[in-house]
């Protein structure tokens, strides 16, 4: 089954909010089973709303709307598909009950507009929103089914989790499973290289790659009747790539990022880490932060952008600094050993560089970076030359960091 996406409102248009629900929604219409070919983004305006419902209601079988639902003039959506469906708007009364009663729990008098919100197009069923005063609507008409949902995504997403997704998966179809191959350590083109041939011959399953910065993530999705017929599609897709990346893929699961990864092989070797960042800032312990469950292996985070700082705080020599500067590899390997010393850590990973946009010369360019790992006393050093802005420079480190740490750790 076809499924259409329509998000309602200006404010999207004009880029004062993110569209996070196509995003969510697209994704988990994936899941279901249900193709997506078209999603439309249309302000609150009844003509342009209307021939968008109308356009979505000849070519897809299911059309979901968000946004639109609330008690101002400007929310038109429900009142629009009911005039695209030719149906009167009538009281539901277990919604008027449940708007009186989300106000009473408040201590707040609810205005005439809100008694809006309570409206159904005749047939429709309204769907307790349990997070907000607008429910939404499922309508069944001439083998359609149009969905309305409010526009808060905290409103949204708990009412399609809940409510929406198993009605959907009722009306049929297949299901789509999904596995996604997380690789680090090869640049996007030569693992497209790598997999070529996979990508030209497939069908079901499919390959599909997606670029993150300083990753390629390769995502296996197999169609079939069940969840276990098409995971066990996915499979040989799926262990066909961990041959040939090998130690490239750090994950197939979807919940691990490339820092619980370390953090993981750090646990299961009892060992913890410190970071030493110049040109990162903490971007690096911002990441490992990230990690639920971290204080077991990080032990501090070091952010020494100065001189005075790299000397006092990490031990770097000052001969070190004067000869070979603040961005070399002698720097960097100062940093990591003084870094292990002073947070009394079995791991350091220490970063130096130019980030730019200034500061870079004919010999030290913007983008270099030295990036030292050390390791219960052995070290690895490298230099990296990232092109980009700022911030992209210092994220590609921060990648670049993780994924020398990771190396030395399983090697």
């Amino acid at each position: 089954m076809t499924v259409e996406l329509i998000c309602v409102g200006t404010e999207l248009l004009l880029g004062n909010i993110v569209n996070t629900n196509a995003a969510f929604l697209a994704e988990q219409c994936a899941a279901l089973g249900l193709s997506c070919y078209y999603q439309t983004v249309v302000g609150d305006n009844r003509e342009r709303l209307l021939q968008t419902v109308h356009t979505a209601l000849s070519r897809s079988d299911i059309i979901l709307l968000s946004g639109g639902l609330g008690p101002t003039k400007d929310d038109l959506t429900k009142e629009t598909v009911a005039e695209a469906l030719g149906l009167k708007l009538l009281e539901d009364k277990a919604s008027r009950e449940k708007i009186a009663s989300y106000f009473q729990t408040r201590g707040k008098i609810p205005t005439e507009n809100n008694w809006k919100q309570a409206l159904v197009p005749e047939g429709g069923r309204a769907v307790e929103n349990r997070n907000g005063t607008a429910p939404g609507i499922i309508m069944e008409r001439d083998g359609k089914c149009i969905v309305l949902m409010p526009g808060p995504p905290e409103e949204l997403k708990p009412m399609f989790m809940e409510e929406i997704a198993p009605y959907l998966r009722k009306l049929g179809g297949e299901v789509i499973s999904s596995v996604t191959v997380k690789i680090v350590g090869i640049g996007e083109s030569s693992a497209e290289t790598k997999v070529a041939d996979l990508m030209e011959k497939q069908d079901n399953p499919t390959l599909a790659p997606y670029a993150k910065t300083g990753e390629v993530h390769f995502r296996v999705t197999a169609r079939a009747g069940t969840e276990t017929e098409a995971a066990a599609l996915n499979a040989p897709l799926v262990e066909e790539l961990k041959k040939r990346f090998g130690s490239f893929v750090y994950t197939t699961d979807d919940a691990v990022t490339l820092e619980k990864a370390v953090a993981d092989i750090l646990r299961k070797r009892g060992l913890t880490m410190t970071t030493a960042e110049s040109c990162t800032g903490g971007m690096l312990a911002a990441r490992m932060v990230n990690v639920a469950g971290v204080s077991e292996v990080l032990k501090a985070g070091f952010v020494t952008y100065a001189n005075e700082a790299k000397s006092s705080l990490l031990g770097v020599r000052e001969e070190t600094l004067r000869l070979f500067g603040a961005v070399s590899s002698r720097t960097a390997e100062e940093m990591a050993q003084g870094a292990a010393r002073a947070a009394g850590a079995d791991v350091a990973v220490a970063i130096t560089g130019i980030a730019g946009p200034d500061g870079g010369t004919a010999k030290k360019p913007v983008g270099l970076v030295y990036i030292s790992c050390y390791v219960c006393g052995k070290a690895d050093t490298q230099e990296y030359h990232f092109a980009g802005s700022r911030m992209k420079i210092r994220e590609y480190a921060t990648v670049s960091a993780l994924t020398q740490l990771r190396r030395m750790l399983v090697s």
